[in-house]
């Protein structure tokens, strides 16, 4: 073969290389698809995506995590068919590895799996399929009940049915703090739930609006709950037994942000189960009556918790 006749194929050799090189590690990629689509930079996302589609392993958990994230930046921005698309890849590709490995196994399955379902649900109910909707989940949160994604599936669940509803009972078998739960106290009281953990920045930050809350209201009937729940570790992330992380919550946390007199905190992983609480803070409101008027996983400002408040006070 001549000399000539070598360099096509060793320049098609190089090309490929430098493809294989210059395409994103599974890691990046993931980060990349996490930024973009809190930025709302959908179609930025998508390219990369599709781009780095060439050179990757299509069924790893790393891909479908960063698929899952497409999925989640598109029903941000309202791009109904692409999260659907995108949510289906993530959520039939985690089926597909669960016939042989576990949810909790991968750290990346669970994230691919959950945003999969929560993406397609949310998915039916911007299409107008709400039942459709409410049924899958209720489907998945049983299929997967006692994994790491049943408590965010039972979260999705609620954002779709639980306003309306009455407010289930709390689990109490624990507290910290100086004041206990007493069922009887929030009987005719407008009901403020502040699901918290001890490691969360955001709940530090909703902290003063409950303590505002506290003060303009309470003498109206506002009763605010702290629940919270053991995480199996304390401050910087080091491993507890259930009473060590008590004892932490109890004393050298509490030294350091002191929980509220008024404030009962229940401590308890099946009310964290039950209410979806994978987001924290999540704040349900609930009327004189005991019927859940707002489910809200995240923060809310002082001026919106105030209006539905004092319209639930009368």
């Amino acid at each position: 073969m001549s000399h000539g006749s070598r360099m096509p194929a060793a320049i098609a050799v190089l090309t490929a290389f430098f493809a294989l090189t210059a395409a994103p590690l599974p890691d990046e990629l993931i980060q990349t698809m996490r930024k973009h689509a809190w930025a709302h930079k959908n179609d930025e996302a998508t390219a990369a995506l599709e781009s780095a589609r060439k050179t990757s392993d299509t069924s790893s958990p790393k891909w479908l995590a960063a698929v899952s994230w497409l999925a989640r930046g598109s029903s941000f921005v309202r791009n109904w068919d692409r999260a659907e698309k995108y949510g289906t890849e993530a959520y039939e590709g985690s089926l597909a590895l669960l016939n042989v490995r576990s949810v909790d196994e991968d750290r990346n399955i669970e994230t691919a799996l959950g945003a999969g379902v929560e993406v397609l649900a949310h998915t039916y109910d911007a299409l107008g399929r709400r039942s459709e909707a409410v049924v899958f989940l209720q489907e998945q949160r049983n299929k997967y009940s006692g994994t790491s994604v049943e408590t965010r599936i039972q979260k999705n669940l609620l954002l779709l049915s639980l306003e309306g509803k009455s407010m289930p009972a709390l689990d109490a078998p624990e507290h910290v703090g100086s004041a206990t739960l007493d069922p009887a106290s929030l009987q005719g009281k407008v009901a403020l739930f502040y699901f918290w953990a001890h490691w969360c920045g955001d709940c530090m930050e909703q902290k003063p609006v409950l303590e505002s809350l506290h003060r303009k209201y309470a003498d109206r009937g506002l009763v605010i709950v702290g629940p919270t729940r053991l995480y199996g570790y304390v401050k910087r992330g080091r491993k507890a037994t259930p009473a060590e992380e008590l004892g932490y919550l109890r004393g050298s946390f509490n030294d350091q942000h002191p929980l509220p007199a008024w404030m009962s905190t229940p401590v308890s992983t099946q009310n964290f189960v039950k209410f979806g609480v994978s987001t924290t803070p999540t704040l349900v409101l609930v009327d004189r009556s005991g019927v859940v008027r707002l489910y809200h996983p995240g923060q809310l400002p002082y001026e919106e918790l105030a209006s539905r408040i004092e319209s639930l006070l009368g």
